[in-house]
């Protein structure tokens, strides 16, 4: 999470699978947030990047996560990779992929 003085403001996690078909794309960063008057910061830029850093410290460099957004992540290194179906959602979403 990403804190500012006793305020938290922004946060991601990581998690086996975020609720999609594709039970063999693993592991997923999920819940990237930052709050809305802090947007625009670089501070989910900076959570993506040490994200990646840490996973790969414990041996994991590949890293996926699924989003509505189509811009966003690939200024930080993400690669759209497939559409994929999540759990009781009607429409598919947009996999990407991180190597590091």
């Amino acid at each position: 999470m990403a804190v500012e003085e006793d305020r938290i403001i922004g946060g991601v996690g990581v998690i086996e699978n975020d609720f999609h078909d594709r039970k063999d794309l693993s592991p997923n960063v999920c819940a990237v947030y930052t709050e809305k008057d802090r947007r625009c910061n670089g501070i989910a830029g900076a959570l993506l990047n040490y994200v990646c850093a840490d996973m790969k410290e414990k041996g994991i460099d590949t890293l996926y996560l699924i989003t509505d957004h189509t811009s966003f992540y690939e200024r930080y290194g993400w690669k759209f990779l497939c559409m994929v179906q999540g759990d009781g959602e009607p429409d598919r979403i947009r996999m990407y992929i991180h190597r590091s």
